[in-house]
C-alpha cells in the first residue's frame, strides 16, 4: 500500500505497450489453454513482470515455465527504453506426483512434497507417487486442443518417461556434491545409473522409493527441528498454517472486497456517475456536448459526480499516456463545461480515478482483479476487441468496474457514442446480478446526444479534416462561421443538416433567423421540428439557416474560448496538449 503509487502506475505502462497476442502466450504459465482464460490471468504476467522493475531485480532466477513472462520483462526494456534488461536464469521444473502433472498443483497437496511436511506427509505422497519404468503412449497423452499451452515449455530437456521420483532423485538428492542414492542393499553415485538400474528391474518401484523418503527426510530433519524448537519459527509456521486454514474456509458469502468512496467520505451515497471521455490531444466540443447530456438525467436531488479516469487512460495509450497531458485534457474539458453550464456544473463533484485509488490500493485492486477472474477474456474483449489490440483496454475495462464497486451509485450514464458501451453496461449488469447481490445495483442509461459531425461520415479517419467538426482548442469565434460555412447543407435535406442539430444543441431552444421581408422576414423557430419542416419545404433557405447557426457558434466559442483565458491552469493545459500533439505528430513520422 504503501509503494502503491510506485507500483500500479509501473503495471499500467507495462500494460500499455503490448497487445493482447503477447500477453496470451505468456499465459501458458497459469495452465490453461488461450481460448478458456479468465480476464483476470492476462493480469498475473503484467504484474509479475511489473515486479522485477519495482524489485530493481538485475538477474530473475525462476523456472522454466515462467521464462516467457520473463522475456516480457526484457522486452518492455525495449519498448520503455531501459537500458539494463534483467538476466533471466530459468531453471529445471520437477514433475507433481501425480500421472500426467507436468508440475506441482497448488490446489492438490499430494501433488509435491513441500518444506513443512512430516515423515508421515513423505511417506504417503512418495509411496503414492506415478513412478513408471517404462514410456506410456496413449490416447490421452497425445497433443489436443485440451493440453496445457504452456507444457512445452515446461522442462529444459526432454523426458518421454517423465517419472516423478526419478526426477526428485536426479535434481533434490543428488545436486549437492558428492551426494549418493541408496536402494535396497546398493548405493549409486550417478544418477544415469539408477536411472538403468530402475528401468532394467535392477531396483524395484518400492526400493526407488524407499530410499528416496529416506534422503528427503535427511533433508527436512533439520528444517522440522528448526520450526520446532525455535520459538518465532513456530509461531511464524503456525501463522502461515492459520492462513491456509482461512482460505480454505472462505465462502462465496465472504465480504465483498472493494474501494469504498462512500465509507472514505469522498462522495455522498447513491450518487448519479459519469465517466469523462478519453483523453485526446484534441479536445472536442462533441466530448463537451455527450459529457454535459449524460450529467444532465440525473433527478433533481441525486448527487453528481464526474468521474476522471486517468489511470484508465493511461493504460489504454490515451495521449501517449503522458501524465501531463491526460491531466491537461481533463482540466480543458471541466473549463470548458463550466462555461458551457455553469449551473449544472456547480452541482457536479469531480473525483480522479488515481487519487480514489490510492485512498483504498489493495482493495480496490483486488476487486479489479476479482472482475476479472468472474468474466472471460472473450467475454471482456467483445466483438470490437482484436488480439492485436493493446491489453490496456481490457485492463481498463476491468477498472471500470472496480471504479463502479468503489463509487456505489445510483445510477450511471454512459455514450451512445461510444460503440462498445452497450458491452461494458452487460458486463456491468451481470457484474452486479451475479457477485454483488448485496449491493444495490444502479441502473444504467446509455445517452444519444446530437451528432455535431458538420459533414458527412469519412471512409476512413485518414479523411477527416479539421472542418469536419468543432473543437474545444484553436477554434477561436471565427471558427464559428468559417466551419459553419464549409458544413454540409443540402437544399431539402433534414436527414443530415449539421446547422439544425449544432445550433440547437446550444441555442437554448431557440433559434433566430434574420432575412429581409421579401425572404419572408425575421422569425424565431423554438423546437427543431418547426426548422426540419420549413427547410425541408424550401421556406427555410441555407444561407439563412447557416446564418443563425453562425451567431449561435460564435458566441459558444467565444464562450468556451474566454474561459480557457481566464483560467490560468486550463491555459498551461492548452499549451501542454498542443506540445504533445506535436511531439506525436513527429513520433509518428519516425
Amino acid at each position: 500500500t504503501q509503494n502503491a503509487h510506485i507500483y500500479w502506475p509501473t503495471m499500467l505502462d507495462v500494460a500499455r505497450r503490448f497487445n493482447i497476442t503477447r500477453i496470451k502466450k505468456c499465459c501458458q504459465i497459469m495452465g490453461r489453454m488461450e481460448g478458456s482464460l479468465t480476464s483476470a490471468q492476462v493480469l498475473y504476467p503484467l504484474m509479475q513482470c511489473t515486479d522485477v522493475f519495482f524489485l530493481k531485480a538485475d538477474i530473475c532466477q525462476l523456472g522454466v515455465d515462467q521464462r516467457k513472462v520473463n522475456m516480457l520483462a526484457r522486452e518492455y526494456c525495449d519498448a520503455a527504453k531501459i537500458k539494463r534488461k534483467p538476466i533471466i536464469l530459468s531453471h529445471h521444473m520437477l514433475y507433481g506426483l501425480k500421472a500426467g502433472q507436468e508440475k506441482m498443483s497448488k490446489s492438490d497437496p499430494d501433488s509435491a512434497v513441500f518444506m513443512e511436511d512430516t515423515a508421515e506427509d513423505v511417506d504417503r505422497k512418495i509411496m503414492a507417487a506415478y513412478c513408471p519404468s517404462k514410456e506410456e503412449v496413449s490416447e490421452s497423452a497425445r497433443p489436443s486442443q485440451s493440453d496445457d499451452a504452456g507444457r512445452e515449455s515446461m522442462h529444459l530437456k526432454e523426458d518421454t518417461l517423465k517419472n516423478p521420483c526419478l526426477d526428485y532423485i536426479e535434481n533434490i538428492i543428488l545436486s549437492p556434491p558428492g551426494a549418493t542414492f541408496t536402494a535396497g542393499s546398493a548405493t549409486y553415485t550417478d544418477f544415469v545409473s539408477i536411472r538403468s538400474a530402475f528401468l532394467e528391474g535392477d531396483i524395484s518401484e518400492t526400493e526407488l522409493k524407499r530410499g528416496l523418503i529416506a534422503e528427503l527426510n535427511k533433508l527436512l530433519n533439520p528444517v522440522r527441528t528448526h520450526f520446532t524448537e525455535n520459538d518465532v519459527a513456530r509461531e511464524l509456521l503456525e501463522q502461515v498454517r492459520q492462513f491456509k486454514r482461512e482460505a480454505a474456509a472462505t465462502t462465496s458469502t465472504s465480504e465483498i472486497r472493494r474501494l469504498n468512496l462512500v465509507s472514505l467520505g469522498k462522495i455522498p451515497s447513491q450518487s448519479h456517475v459519469v465517466f469523462a471521455p478519453a483523453p485526446s490531444v484534441k479536445p472536442t466540443l462533441q466530448e463537451a456536448l455527450n459529457t454535459l447530456d449524460q450529467l444532465r438525467i440525473t433527478d433533481g436531488d441525486k448527487a453528481i459526480v464526474l468521474f476522471l479516469s486517468d489511470w484508465t487512460a493511461k493504460v489504454c495509450n490515451s495521449c501517449d499516456a503522458e501524465d501531463k497531458a491526460i491531466d491537461a485534457y481533463f482540466t480543458v474539458l471541466l473549463s470548458s463545461l463550466r462555461a458551457l453550464d455553469p449551473e449544472l456544473m456547480e452541482k457536479v463533484s469531480i473525483i480522479k480515478q488515481s487519487e480514489a485509488i490510492l485512498a483504498d490500493p489493495s482493495n480496490y485492486w483486488i476487486s479489479v482483479i476479482n472482475v476479472g477472474r468472474h468474466f472471460t477474456l472473450d467475454d471482456v474483449m467483445g466483438p470490437n476487441m482484436k488480439d492485436s489490440d493493446g491489453v490496456g483496454n481490457v485492463i481498463g475495462r476491468l477498472m471500470l468496474i472496480g471504479d463502479i464497486m468503489g463509487l456505489e451509485p445510483a445510477s450511471i450514464a454512459l455514450p451512445a457514442r461510444d460503440q462498445d458501451s452497450d458491452l461494458i453496461s452487460d458486463l456491468i449488469g451481470r457484474f452486479y446480478d451475479e457477485k454483488l447481490s448485496s449491493m444495490t445495483k444502479a441502473s444504467t442509461t446509455i445517452v444519444d446526444s446530437p451528432s455535431l459531425a458538420l459533414q458527412e461520415a469519412r471512409e476512413s479517419e485518414a479523411h477527416k479534416t479539421e472542418n469536419d467538426e468543432y473543437f474545444l482548442l484553436d477554434d477561436p469565434k471565427v471558427h464559428g462561421k468559417s466551419k459553419m460555412k464549409k458544413a454540409f447543407c443540402e437544399p431539402g435535406n433534414i436527414e443530415f443538416c449539421p446547422p439544425i442539430v449544432v445550433s440547437f444543441a446550444f441555442s437554448g431552444g431557440e433559434i433566430k433567423v434574420s432575412r429581409s421581408e421579401e425572404n419572408g422576414g425575421d422569425i424565431t423557430y423554438t423546437n427543431q421540428t418547426d426548422v426540419e419542416n420549413d427547410f425541408k419545404s424550401g421556406a427555410l433557405h441555407p444561407g439563412d439557416l447557416k446564418a443563425a447557426a453562425f451567431s449561435i457558434m460564435t458566441g459558444t466559442l467565444t464562450k468556451i474560448s474566454d474561459a480557457l483565458k481566464k483560467d490560468p491552469n486550463a491555459t498551461k493545459g492548452a499549451k501542454a496538449l498542443k506540445a504533445q500533439e506535436k511531439k506525436m505528430a513527429k513520433k509518428k513520422k519516425k
